[in-house]
């Protein structure tokens, strides 16, 4: 594989990383309408106790119940999620560095694998001290599980791509 070839490669590697960053941050924003679409597709009713429902229909309605609860009474706490979806978007532009020049900007390839890594004992272990059920908690993990894929494949493409001294 040329040069040219190898750098399309892993630039389109990147871009799969930061059109997943960029999604999962703006995701972050509309929680209370997403939950409400959820659980519309789910056969939840809206009016209904979360109690009604067992497995994954009962989390998404906890969910959603506890979200319109706390947008009614305090509707300044999903700011905390505001600043989640910021940060995605915050760190899906760090990515810009090594789609620009991926053998140079290797050290954020590799941060981005080690964070990727630090997301399965955070979402384990945090999950579990907020009551996250584990099946939850595992999905969550997906996200570093998946997210470290193209970073790993684009860190060994870097490699090829870096000229000899």
């Amino acid at each position: 594989m040329n040069s040219k070839q190898t750098l399309t490669r892993c630039r389109t590697a990147l871009i799969v990383f930061i059109l997943g960053l960029v999604l999962s941050g703006v995701t972050a924003f509309p929680l209370l309408w997403e939950l409400n679409l959820l659980s519309s597709l789910l056969g939840i009713d809206a009016t209904a106790s979360p109690d009604a429902y067992v497995g994954l229909r009962f989390w998404i309605s906890t969910v959603r119940a506890g979200l319109e609860r706390t947008d009614a009474a305090y509707p300044w706490l999903a700011y905390g999620t505001d600043w989640l979806a910021f940060a995605h978007l915050a760190i899906a532009v760090f990515f810009i560095g090594p789609l620009i020049d991926p053998a140079r900007n290797r050290w954020v390839l590799i941060t981005g694998i080690i964070l990727c890594a630090a997301v399965i004992p955070t979402a384990l272990i945090a999950g579990a001290f907020r009551g996250i059920p584990l099946y939850w908690r595992l999905i969550d993990c997906s996200f570093g599980v998946f997210g470290v894929i193209p970073l790993i494949y684009c860190l060994r493409l870097s490699m090829d791509l870096e000229e000899p001294i």
